[in-house]
Order: C-alpha cells, then sequence, then structure tokens
C-alpha cells in the first residue's frame, strides 16, 4: 500500500463513504487509489466551492463527515466560504489538500503556499503528513476531531510524496464522541429560574432544531416557556407531525421588539443572539434591556438530552402539540415568493429536504411551507451566499430516496452554479429554483438599513444584475439539466407538481420582476 491507499482505506473503515473532489496533480494517487476501494463514492465537481457545500450538506443529512479533495492552497482557499457556512453548522467535514512533494517546496513553485495558515481560518485541526507512515494515524485524528464536540472542519494536508510512497499501517477506527450535558445542579438552577421569570424563552440551536430536540423543546412550550430557534440553523425539522417553535427574526430591532417583556433567556446548544450586521444606532446584542440571560448548554454539548432534562425538572408534559397538515389551494396571478411557497407547500412530498439560499425569496417560502407535509430545511448558517445548490447535492447523495429542493436567488446561485453539472452527472433527485429578479435585492434593502444614502447611478450598477440579463434557461440546458421558465403564479404550481412528481433532475426559473 502507498499512502494514498491507507489514507482512503482509513477513511473507509471509519465509515466514511462520499468524496466531492476537485483534484490537480498533486492529488494523482488519491484518485488512482479510489479504484481501489469500492466503498468509497466519488463526485466530481467543477469547482472547490461546490465540493466543499456538498460536503456541508452531505454531513448535516448523514450526520457523518464527507471527504473534500482540494488541490494544494488556492483550491482550499476557493472552498473556503462554503467552509465558513460548514463551521457554523457544526458540520463534521474531513478535507484532504494535497501539497507538493516533501522535497520541492523549498523551490516555491507557482502553487506553492502556506496551506496551513489558508486552512487555518476554517478548521478545528490541522496537519501535514510529512511521511507516508504518518497518513493512517492522521487520518483517524482528522475524523475524530471532525466529529468535535462541536463539529467542524478538519483538514489534512497530503504531501505527494507521503502519498507515492509505501506505507506500513492504516489507521485505527475512532470512536464517535458522545456529547456532554449539563450537570445535575445546573439544570435544577436553570428550572428554578425559569419558574421564577414572568415571561421566559429558551433559545436552540444545533441538534435541538431536529426533529427529536424538537419534541424535547415541545414539552416546555406545553409548560408555558415560549421557544425561540436561531435565525440560521444547521438543520430544523418541520411540517406535519413537528413541534413548531418561533425564530429569532432577522432584523436586530425587529428581534428586539419581538422579545419585549422578555425577563430571562436561556441558551440551550447556542451562543447569545447578536444582530447579522452592525448598523448605526442600534445595539449588537439582541438581548432585551432588563431581561436575564442564562447559558445553559453550549455549542459543544448535546441539546436534546439538555431540552428533556430541563422540562423533566419542570414537570413539564410529555404530550405536545405537533403541526398539523393543511392543504392549500392552487394560487393564481402574479408569480411571487408567497404562490411560489404554496405550490411548494402543496406538492412537496413528505420528508423532503429544502436547501435554502434564497435570500429576499426565503421568508415568505418558509412561512408558507409551516404546515406544509414533514420536512427539513438546512440553513445559510454562515451567511456566504452560494451554498444553495451544492447544499442540495450533499444532502441528495446522503438521502438518495429523498426528495431535494434547492432554493436560490439569481446572485446566489451565480457563485456555484457549476453544481448544476454534477446534479445531472450524478443524476441526484434535486430540483433546483432560481428566482430571477435580476438584481442583488437583499443589498437595496441593506443600503439603505445602513444610512449609505440614496444609490446613484454607480450605486445601482454594483446592485444590478440585468444587463446583460442571465439567460437561467440556456445555462441550466447547457449544464444538463431540463429546464422550465415560469412568469405566473399558475405556471409555477404545473411546474412544481411535474418535478415532485417524478424522479431526477429540474430546473424551474422563477421569473421575479
Amino acid at each position: 500500500m502507498n499512502g494514498a491507499d491507507v489514507l482512503i482505506q482509513t477513511l473507509a473503515d471509519n465509515g466514511l463513504e462520499a468524496c466531492f473532489a476537485n483534484p490537480g496533480t498533486s492529488e494523482m494517487q488519491f484518485v488512482s487509489a479510489l479504484d481501489r476501494e469500492p466503498r468509497m463514492r466519488s463526485v466530481l465537481c467543477l469547482f472547490e466551492g461546490v465540493a466543499t457545500g456538498a460536503a456541508d450538506g452531505y454531513g448535516r443529512m448523514a450526520g457523518k463527515p464527507a471527504v473534500t479533495l482540494l488541490h494544494l492552497g488556492p483550491g482550499y482557499a476557493n472552498g473556503g466560504a462554503n467552509l465558513h457556512n460548514a463551521r457554523k453548522a457544526g458540520t463534521p467535514v474531513v478535507n484532504v489538500i494535497g501539497d507538493h512533494a516533501t522535497y520541492h517546496r523549498q523551490y516555491d513553485a507557482p502553487l506553492n503556499s502556506d496551506i496551513a495558515t489558508w486552512a487555518k481560518a476554517n478548521s478545528n485541526w490541522i496537519a501535514s503528513a510529512e511521511t507516508a507512515d504518518q497518513v493512517g494515524d492522521l487520518a483517524s485524528q482528522a475524523i475524530a476531531a471532525s466529529y468535535g464536540p462541536p463539529g467542524g472542519c478538519a483538514s489534512l494536508i497530503l504531501p505527494a510524496d507521503s502519498a507515492w510512497s509505501e506505507a506500513s499501517r492504516k489507521g485505527p477506527v475512532v470512536e464517535v464522541p458522545r456529547r456532554a450535558t449539563p450537570a445535575a445542579s445546573a439544570i435544577a438552577a436553570t428550572a428554578a429560574k425559569l419558574k421564577a421569570a414572568k415571561s421566559p424563552v429558551v433559545l436552540i440551536g444545533g441538534s435541538a432544531c431536529t426533529e427529536a430536540g424538537l419534541r424535547a423543546a415541545g414539552r416546555l412550550k406545553a409548560a408555558g416557556i415560549r421557544i425561540l430557534t436561531d435565525t440560521f440553523v444547521a438543520r430544523l425539522a418541520r411540517g406535519e407531525g413537528r413541534c413548531a417553535p418561533d425564530k429569532m427574526l432577522y432584523f436586530g430591532e425587529r428581534a428586539l421588539k419581538d422579545l419585549e417583556g422578555s425577563d430571562l433567556m436561556v441558551l440551550v446548544e447556542t451562543a447569545m443572539p447578536v444582530s447579522f450586521f452592525a448598523y448605526p444606532d442600534m445595539p449588537s446584542v439582541l438581548v432585551p434591556e432588563g431581561c436575564a440571560l442564562e447559558a445553559l448548554s453550549d455549542k459543544s454539548q448535546d441539546g436534546i438530552a439538555t431540552l428533556n432534562l430541563l422540562a423533566d425538572a419542570l414537570g413539564a408534559p410529555q404530550d405536545v402539540a405537533l403541526t398539523a397538515y393543511a392543504p392549500q389551494d392552487c394560487p393564481s396571478g402574479e408569480l411571487t415568493a408567497y404562490t411560489i411557497g404554496t405550490s411548494i407547500a402543496r406538492h412537496m412530498p413528505s420528508q423532503a429536504v429544502i436547501s435554502d439560499d434564497a435570500v429576499t425569496a426565503g421568508l415568505p417560502i418558509y412561512s408558507q411551507t409551516a404546515q406544509a407535509r414533514a420536512h427539513e430545511w438546512l440553513m445559510l448558517t454562515g451567511g456566504a451566499i452560494g451554498q444553495g445548490i451544492p447544499l442540495a447535492i450533499g444532502a441528495a447523495v446522503a438521502c438518495p430516496d429523498r426528495k431535494v429542493l434547492s432554493l436560490n436567488g439569481d446572485g446566489a446561485a451565480m457563485y456555484t452554479v457549476q453544481g448544476l453539472w454534477t446534479i445531472a452527472r450524478e443524476n441526484l433527485d434535486v430540483t433546483v429554483v432560481v428566482f430571477a429578479n435580476h438584481a442583488y435585492r437583499i443589498l437595496n434593502i441593506e443600503l439603505a438599513r445602513t444610512g449609505a444614502g440614496k444609490p446613484g447611478p454607480a450605486a445601482k450598477k454594483l446592485l444590478d444584475l440585468g444587463s446583460p440579463r442571465i439567460d437561467w434557461m440556456g445555462l441550466a440546458s447547457s449544464l444538463g439539466l431540463p429546464s422550465v421558465r415560469c412568469d405566473t403564479a399558475e405556471s409555477f404550481d404545473a411546474a412544481m407538481a411535474r418535478a415532485m412528481g417524478q424522479k431526477g433532475p429540474q430546473f424551474i426559473e422563477a421569473a421575479l420582476l
């Protein structure tokens, strides 16, 4: 075995099954070794940001890491934005970053760079395998580090000579760490504070937003405590048969208004809420004046168990209110984000997965699907747009029996449009919707909110995507997806019905003018 064989076999022995790759010359030994390890599925991505975003989507849905194969420092840098999102989501990801042979680095060849510095921003573990015999143990360490807790990106740098040289052993199978829960005394103290509070709220994130976590949170809600999720969570269970908490509002002033009167905020598997951006004369911290803050469990701890322990301490009921499915009539007339949300709610099958990078169209669609069939919503945890298509790729690879729906603003979709080719090549059951308003509409809103003034000709030019206008139908078709353009509520409803009723890739341009 060479170092590349050892690496792939160690990954596979630990249950890793998917590699999202954009390889180069330094990674050819790894590419060759894939032929000798049938347990690892390799998926080619035409841009590193697609590979890293797909690994994020896979990890969120599979609950275990995918592998990315990236070409030296610039390859890692190209994938950095979606690794930022993965880090904020706490997603386990193992990055394999090719490097020059150890003896070649000294010559500072064109692609030579300080890879560890590139990787530091988004990795909770970094190491370089300087010899082939180090590869196996470091691979196992990377896997363990990716699980955390909290989960995150682990980056293993693989010099070319460590990959092609003979290696003597594989790395061990690691044990997935169990997350801790707060001490019994902390649970009891928090329960007492909740009983004493007049208007308490519990803010949840991470695993507390899965179906099991929300059921536990529903017990607290049944006991009269308000439950809020973070504004953006990695994976939220929604719809029929699920508990339905409120959501921390995006705009800071609205969030503070919504929380007005709250006298206690308890944090479970999350951190203190802050405004997405700073604005003139607005506070950064979204905890209202006079509201005490209690950090019961952080992102490294088990939010599901914490909520159940807290509910037990409060004597909260076991029976909780669950969302009922509400059929909706076919929308008609103008195509808007609201009518689109209605159509998605009408036709989305049970257990669908939504990858949301919809930007301004996202909130109306989110509200319209509250009583849809049971589904899961994957959010833009790190705010770096361009994750919608890649995240859907990873989710579809992880869950091939579930329908995946990718919702994208047109500006966001252009960041990683190469992912359409991967969807077609892998014949994934993904429907991609692009909301074509031909503008960075969210930036028009933010321009006013930041007090930057009324946009003039130069400013408007930086916010406009209509000159030239992107031919979404032609672009999607050229990358292999069957495509349709919709400009009325009725035509979108019909397109969504067709897409949800058949298996395989589909592309819908929603013309929002």
